[in-house]
């Protein structure tokens, strides 16, 4: 066994900061309270109901993870966030129409006292949004300092011990890097100067890494995933992790493209659609968040299939991925894959799925992890890019000498070894050999 990680105890509340407090937030949060009160299951989150394996199998030692790891008990999480609309989280959670009433019903006095603060928010970001309960200031860094000043309000308000931050919002307009991202003294005199490639997320970002507050990114913006936030995170000793929620179509995906990679198959085009009715449809029906939408989406495939190394199976298949606006959907989203694929001999086959998935009942399990484990890893003294949270993202960051990792179970193993070297565990390769001997 390997020198188990100091690791400070949960002591006291963990707060949980939500940009963007609509759909996917306030199912989270109700789910959370429905949880406490007994009213429902955690299913999905692998914080509170998945299990880790340590050393060999006939040890038979295997305890849920929330009792291998000391993590936040979910009596614990006091919440608060921002958003564009001055209604109470009650009020959102009934227009998103995500939880049936009755449910929503039993949390309403937990959901109407949350209310969110004005948001930092520019149209130009988000072109099919207007905000109406938006901040003021004279340039980004006031920004800035204004949600720094709500974070110790709220840590004041609530004596909360740790703080977590989870962007909720969103997707914002394709930024590519530039110079003012390069560097944290570049990007503060960006804020400064209200420069055009610092976007709202952005603010969150560093207003977040500035207050100590670790900081993970569930849409597909650029936001914490530059060398300038990167480089403000280490600084301060924080962990980061992002981007874009692996929900619907994608986790589709990290799950059936590595299944046949690893049997050989060829894959001559995978077409991708989806048709969703809620905010975030109508926010991608603009091109450009489509655009932000869409890199997230198609840089899977050519990462788990590596085309390079199989070029005989996967060179130059063709990858298309298209979103709909339909407003009567609302948050059930329906994902439609035509897999064109190929086998012995180069005889071809399809596959088809039609996946009629709720977008916020899958994304809630994860934002709950993201908290957990991005506090863990705060009082584990990780800091910087969490890799070992692929598992969560469409668009994993990762180090900038090395490729990401979309292999759902690739993921996984990542994370779980990630979990076994903090307690001093032997990490599971799998191999076999002892049994050998």
């Amino acid at each position: 066994m390997s020198k188990e990680v100091l690791i400070q105890e949960p002591k006291g509340k963990l707060g949980v900061l939500l940009p963007g407090m609509g759909a996917v937030a306030t199912t989270f949060m109700a789910g959370v309270e429905a949880v406490r009160r007994g009213l429902g299951q955690p299913i999905g989150s692998l914080t509170q109901m998945g299990t880790i394996r340590l050393g060999k199998r006939t040890e038979k030692r295997v305890p849920t993870i929330r009792q291998f790891v000391p993590l936040a008990p979910l009596d614990d999480l006091v919440f608060a966030g921002w958003d564009i609309r001055d209604e109470n989280c009650y009020q959102t959670a009934l227009q998103g129409g995500v939880l049936e009433g009755r449910l929503l019903e039993q949390v309403r006095d937990f959901l109407e006292g949350v209310r969110p603060m004005p948001a930092v928010f520019d149209q130009h970001y988000v072109r099919r949004l207007e905000g109406t309960h938006v901040k003021k200031g004279q340039n980004k860094l006031e920004l800035a300092q204004r949600l720094q000043e709500d974070i110790e309000n709220f840590r004041a308000r609530t004596g909360v011990s740790r703080t977590v931050m989870v962007w909720c919002g969103s997707t914002e307009i394709f930024l590519k890097p530039q110079d003012v991202h390069q560097s944290l003294e570049n990007f503060e005199c960006g804020l400064k100067e209200n420069h055009p490639a610092i976007a709202p997320s952005m603010i969150y970002a560093y207003a977040a890494l500035k207050s100590g507050v670790p900081f993970a990114n569930g849409a597909p913006n650029l936001t914490v995933d530059i060398p300038a936030l990167v480089e403000l995170a280490k600084q301060n000793s924080l962990p980061i992790a992002g981007k874009d929620f692996k929900t619907g179509q994608t986790l589709m995906k990290t799950i059936i493209a590595p299944g046949l990679k690893a049997r050989l198959i060829g894959l001559s085009g995978w077409f991708s659609t989806n048709i969703l009715g809620n905010r975030d449809g109508e926010v991608l029906d603009d091109p450009e968040s489509f655009r932000t939408k869409e890199e997230s989406k198609l840089s899977v495939l050519e990462h788990i299939l590596q085309p390079s190394l199989y070029p005989d199976l996967y060179k130059g298949f063709h990858h298309q991925v298209r979103i709909n606006y339909y407003p009567p959907r609302g948050d059930n989203k329906e994902g439609w894959d035509n897999i064109d694929i190929f086998g012995w001999l180069g005889y071809p086959m399809q596959i088809k799925i039609d996946f009629l998935c709720r977008d916020s009942i899958l994304a809630a399990p994860i934002v709950l992890d993201l908290v957990l484990f991005l506090d863990l890893a705060q009082r584990a003294g990780m800091r910087g890019i969490q890799e070992w949270l692929s598992f969560y993202f469409k668009s994993p960051m990762c180090a900038p000498t090395v490729y990401p990792e979309h292999d759902l179970f690739i993921q996984l193993m990542k994370l779980k070894n990630t979990l076994r070297y903090l307690r001093g565990e032997e990490l599971i390769t799998h191999l076999g050999l002892e049994y050998y001997d």
